[in-house]
């Protein structure tokens, strides 16, 4: 199988021309649609095609590929029906190559064994396969190998040479050249740096194994002016929108007479002077090793699963802040902060909410009170610090319930810097207090219009947005999720918050330490920033309360770690809401900050290892939540922390008055009114609190 895929660069240049590679996408426009294309790309004279397998959240992609991959999903496209697709193609009498090319949580999921064995059946010659970091790559390879089957890595113009010499060590067909940084998309011109890419490129493999140059190429120059480097060139998005915008029953023509204008048209191709072996160069065991001063892995989960063109701004992201973290100025500059957050936060004991539980003595780590309203303040403003020793100039953040939004803005204008957030449409709408502070603070706030339109898509849009503006923009993520080093780099500018807790707590008790931590969990920054200080205090339980929704047996809910599995999301393998087809479940929360469908690495890890205990709190139930310190203390939290009142109160009623609770309130509630003034007619009842919203003259009735 592997060697057909050579065979087919060696017939291209015997006939005096590059290889043309193309991509569609498995079930687009239709299901139905997919053979006929497959076929017409042969007939027009295509050497290799990449067959898509859709993924719900592809962070490397472009509009073109993401509305395709939405279209083939909701068409009811899977794993298995894509395999099922090359079964039939070859049926239908296609012969020359087909790779499969998609993200790695479906394969994940699917199992590796048996999707290897499920394609080779069917006809399948290989796997591209997006997000793969090197050292997974090189046992994925194997399993491909041991079947007869080829990978197919990915290099781009960031690669470092020493990924580059293990990529082109696993490569027994050829390499895929992204020739720029950024996600994939049609362009008017292709970049001129191709040559001295090819060049670098075979310099570090050998020579030996031909190289496809894709992102970009569209048109019959493109392709000659692609071609004089390369040994292959890959077209995809110009190709999908075509066939998209083609009609019914004509999709397959469109794509032979599109491909036929590549091949055929004006002008005269060029072959490079590179020579390859039809026999691979497979390095039978190869070696790689990266060397990090804090670990990519919390256990199983962590690492490093992104497209190869985001490494290079993760290992100089990992360069700065391990810099940073070393530098005693770097802290000086950042506690010199403190006075400007209101650090160290108000730390006292819930009197009446106490006497309400009945039970343990309930105390309150108020990082409600810093400037801003949240704990997010304590991570923006390190980041910026971060940004400014990188000299960058532009900062960007994705945003759910608005709180890191506002903190990465105020950073921002404190240090000087221009600030883009983006956000769900849907979380614009119901925070839109939060949108309007961003704005007087001078950010500027992308609503995100596709997907669920929810923090998730905010956070594949930053992703997006980075890769393609590395140089001048540090993208300052929210919470503990994402690849390496943002997990470890969020929870030690976080930690801040269980480490005064607990100096806080045993300076009013005769240094004893609590017997249970609680705080609310959605990606995970204020729960790891909470919970890491206490991670050793062994006679310290601690308890994680998730976003429940209608409950965690409907789908509306956002409870990762009480009712996930673990996947690859968003650059890290942890617990992900999904599919079992590996695609990423919606979600759904009162509280906008909790609404998200995966959860930092090291939280997974203390899942795993049973050091934290994870509950799931309904809507209804965080608003009792919400009412009670309300009502109790004085004291209006976020809805994202009602989830920790509640889960707290439950357990302090179940303890006796000699035990004690840490609650981290990591956020206050003003820009939650409106929403629980929305959700009361309908949550309220359930927990019987009949109040509602009035204005004007009925306020004063």
């Amino acid at each position: 199988m592997a060697s057909e895929l050579r065979a087919a660069f060696t017939k291209a240049k015997d006939e005096g021309r590059n290889a043309l590679v193309t991509f569609i996408t498995a079930g687009y426009p239709t299901i139905e649609d997919t053979v006929p294309i497959l076929k017409g790309l042969q007939d027009g004279g295509v050497d290799i095609i990449e067959l898509g397998i859709p993924f719900s959240d592809p962070i490397a992609d472009g509009p073109t590929i993401q509305v395709a991959n939405t279209t083939a999903l909701n068409n009811g496209i899977t794993v298995p029906k894509c395999i099922e697709l090359v079964k039939l193609a070859r049926k239908a009498g296609v012969t020359i190559p087909i790779i499969l090319m998609g993200y790695y949580n479906p394969i994940l999921i699917y199992g590796e064994q048996k999707m290897v064995e499920d394609s080779k059946a069917a006809g399948a010659n290989g796997f591209i396969v997006v997000d793969l970091p090197p050292e997974e790559a090189v046992k994925f390879r194997d399993t491909c190998s041991g079947a007869g089957l080829s990978y197919v890595p990915l290099v781009a113009p960031s690669t470092t040479d020493d990924r580059l010499k293990l990529l082109g060590e696993i490569s027994d067909s050829f390499i895929y050249v992204v020739s720029r940084m950024g996600v994939t998309g049609a362009q008017t011109a292709v970049t001129n740096a191709v040559g001295g890419l090819c060049k670098h490129i075979r310099s570090l493999t050998g020579g030996k194994t031909p190289l496809a140059v894709g992102f970009g190429v569209s048109t019959r120059e493109h392709f000659l002016s692609v071609g004089n480097s390369s040994d292959g060139v890959v077209i995809g998005s110009k190709l999908v929108t075509l066939i998209g915008e083609s009609k019914p029953g004509n999709r397959g023509e469109t794509a032979k007479k599109y491909v036929q204008s590549i091949l055929n048209g004006d002008g005269s191709p060029h072959i490079p002077n590179s020579t390859f072996d039809q026999q691979s160069s497979l390095k039978e065991k190869p070696e790689f090793h990266e060397d990090h001063k804090h670990n990519p892995r919390f256990g199983d989960f962590g690492g490093q699963y992104v497209p190869e063109a985001l490494h290079a701004c993760l290992r100089e992201l990992e360069d700065a802040f391990e810099s940073a973290i070393a530098d005693p100025t770097f802290w000086e500059e950042f506690r010199s902060l403190y006075q400007y957050i209101g650090r160290p936060s108000s730390f006292h004991k819930a009197e009446r909410l106490t006497e309400y539980a009945g039970g343990a003595q309930i105390w309150l780590k108020r990082e409600d009170l810093n400037h801003t309203g949240s704990h997010k303040i304590n991570n923006a403003l390190a980041q910026v610090l971060i940004a400014k020793r990188l000299g960058k100039k532009d900062v960007i953040a994705e945003t759910g319930a608005g709180q890191h939004g506002v903190a990465t803005a105020t950073a921002a204008a404190k240090f000087g810097m221009t600030c883009t957030v983006f956000m769900g449409a849907e979380d614009v709408r119901r925070q839109a207090l939060n949108v309007f502070r961003m704005r007087i603070l001078g950010a500027k706030v992308i609503a995100i219009q596709n997907g669920t339109k929810t923090l998730r898509d905010a956070t594949s849009e930053a992703f997006r947005y980075w890769v393609s503006h590395l140089k001048t923009t540090h993208y300052v993520v929210g919470s503990a999720i994402g690849p390496h080093p943002y997990p470890t780099l969020v929870r030690t500018f976080q930690s801040v918050i269980g480490q005064e807790a607990r100096e806080q707590y045993m300076k009013l008790n005769d240094g004893k330490l609590p017997d249970l931590v609680v705080a609310c969990v959605g990606g995970g920054s204020n729960s790891s920033g909470t919970f890491y200080p206490f991670e050793n205090d062994k006679s310290v339980k601690m308890m994680g309360c998730e976003a429940g929704g209608d409950g965690i047996d409907t789908e509306r809910h956002s409870a990762t770690l009480t009712a996930g599995e673990p996947g690859v999301f968003h650059g890290v393998k942890t617990y992900v809401l999904q599919s079992s087809d590996g695609q990423i479940h919606d979600t759904h929360s009162v509280s906008a900050g909790l609404d998200y469908p995966g959860v930092g690495p090291e939280l997974a890890k203390w899942k795993a290892n049973g050091r934290v205990k994870f509950i799931a709190v309904t809507d209804a139930e965080a608003l009792e939540g919400f009412r009670l310190l309300s009502q109790y203390e004085g004291i209006i939290p976020a809805l994202e922390s009602s989830h920790a009142v509640y889960g707290a109160v439950q357990e302090a009623k179940k303890m006796s008055k000699d035990q004690n609770i840490i609650i981290t309130v990591s956020g206050r509630g003003d820009k939650d009114v409106q929403s629980v003034a929305e959700v009361l007619p309908v949550l309220g009842p359930k927990i019987n609190w009949d109040l509602r919203f009035q204005s004007g003259e009925d306020a004063s009735k």
